[in-house]
């Protein structure tokens, strides 16, 4: 019978810029006991990429575009913040008070260009920010290959990150860096239950893997950024997340 399992390691320690992410996963794994296997995928929540990629900014430190004023002032959001939203994105979709909803530069939509402000040390005044990793599947290829190196076993690396949807309410995560299998699973052509063949098919699994983990990461002071998964067994494939990205001509809200 198959079974899917999730395990949280436990008390992993606050990440700093330059730590070595594949070292701590182990030694966590070592303190949580428990050992990676054959086809486990490990599931890290982005702001630790981040931090140990050192993706802080200093929003004092920022100077406004004009672009930046005007949308700050329609949005109510600090300039500084919105100039850093513009910095890394590739086009403004969507805004309104309280909003900015950007194609970000690798790719994603994404409310703020996924830049955060919570749960960062030292930030009771907001003064710092923290960006996505600059390349997203680079950074979990890296680490796929240490940890494989490190633990002598062939595994899938899944960066998540909270996004919010234009369509329903609630936080859920996401995949916006994957490496060691196809995100996608394509059924077209395939036949259902009843033989009829499936036309529209395909299978999010890299935002599936990511929002199973979220369940036992949390979204907010659970200090759990990394989540092992195990039981899926999927083939090892050079996957991308660009694969989960719709095109531009193919997406209604664009």
């Amino acid at each position: 019978m198959g079974g899917l399992q999730l395990f949280a390691l436990r008390d992993f320690p606050l990440v700093k810029p330059g730590d070595d992410l594949a070292a701590q996963i182990s030694q966590s794994l070592a303190d949580n006991q428990l050992a990676l296997q054959d086809g486990d995928i490990v599931v890290l929540a982005q702001k630790i990429v981040s931090k140990a990629e050192n993706r802080y900014r200093t929003l004092s430190d920022v100077t406004p575009s004009k672009e930046a004023l005007q949308l700050a002032q329609e949005t109510g959001k600090d300039p500084h913040a919105v100039e850093l939203v513009l910095q890394e994105s590739n086009r403004v979709l969507r805004h309104r008070y309280g909003s900015i909803v950007v194609e970000h530069k690798l790719g994603f939509v994404h409310a703020n260009a996924g830049i955060d402000q919570s749960n960062l040390p030292g930030n009771a005044d907001s003064g710092m920010a923290l960006l996505l990793p600059e390349d997203s599947d680079a950074s979990a290829r890296a680490l796929r290959d240490k940890l494989q190196k490190k633990c002598g076993v062939k595994i899938g690396v899944v960066i998540n990150d909270s996004f919010g949807r234009a369509w329903r309410l609630g936080t859920v995560g996401i995949s916006i860096g994957v490496a060691g299998f196809d995100p996608l699973l394509d059924l077209r052509g395939h036949p259902d239950l009843f033989g009829r063949t499936l036309e529209i098919t395909q299978v999010g699994l890299g935002d599936e893997i990511a929002a199973a983990a979220s369940l036992l990461m949390g979204q907010a002071g659970e200090g759990v950024p990394v989540v092992i998964l195990r039981g899926l067994q999927l083939p090892e494939a050079p996957g991308t997340v660009n694969a989960l990205l719709r095109k531009p001509d193919e997406d209604m809200f664009r």
